[in-house]
């Protein structure tokens, strides 16, 4: 599969699973269960053609921030440059990897072509964090395998990384980031200035 392929797949799947997300309260519901609550009706009414994309985008963003631990995932991605940040570095890194995302991904909500999910099953990773397998069978070409890596705390459930065919999305961008810092010079601030100029809404 090629990195371009890849890379619209992992698109077109954590928007899927963000919009298909039932509205049920996850203190109820089991790793499994929670990624099960995805339904067609959700997806339906955000992707529908009448829709703004005004309300798209804000739809997306109360999603995305609802289903996923952004805090965890911002400070992995960031790895060992983290503690080299200074608290205002910190601050405003995460507020602006929240908004590099959402803006990275609400622009692709017509990807969305038919896709469904089933899940397959579950299994313990480590600690508070449940792998939950399943695949999207897409109206044409082979499925695609998917794992969630959901983190409960408190009963809570959040999803920390979604690994597409065996590659997680979070190393992923872990890894573009590192390669942003280094190629100016180790300082989070080349990080920061990049991310100040791509967290915002495309057309």
């Amino acid at each position: 599969m090629s990195a371009r392929r890849l890379s619209s797949l992992a698109s077109a799947l954590v928007l899927f699973m963000l919009l298909c997300l039932l509205p049920a309260s996850a203190e109820t519901l089991g790793p499994r269960q929670f990624i099960e609550s995805l339904g067609e009706e959700t997806i339906g009414a955000i992707t529908r053609e009448n829709i703004s994309e005004e309300a798209r985008f804000g739809e997306f963003e109360r999603l995305f921030r609802m289903a996923f631990d952004i805090d965890a995932i911002s400070r992995f991605v960031l790895g060992r440059y983290w503690r080299r940040a200074t608290k205002e570095q910190q601050r405003e890194y995460q507020s602006l990897f929240a908004d590099f995302i959402v803006h990275t991904y609400a622009s692709r909500f017509r990807q969305y072509s038919g896709e469904t999910l089933a899940v397959n099953g579950e299994r313990e990773a480590s600690g508070r964090d449940t792998i939950v397998s399943s695949q999207i069978n897409t109206p044409e070409g082979p499925s695609v395998r998917v794992d969630w890596r959901v983190r409960t705390k408190r009963d809570d459930h959040k999803i920390v990384d979604v690994i597409v065919e065996g590659v997680s999305m979070a190393i992923t961008q872990r890894h573009e980031f590192a390669s942003v810092i280094r190629r100016g010079g180790e300082g989070i601030e080349t990080l920061i200035a990049e991310l100040r100029k791509k967290s915002k809404p495309t057309n």
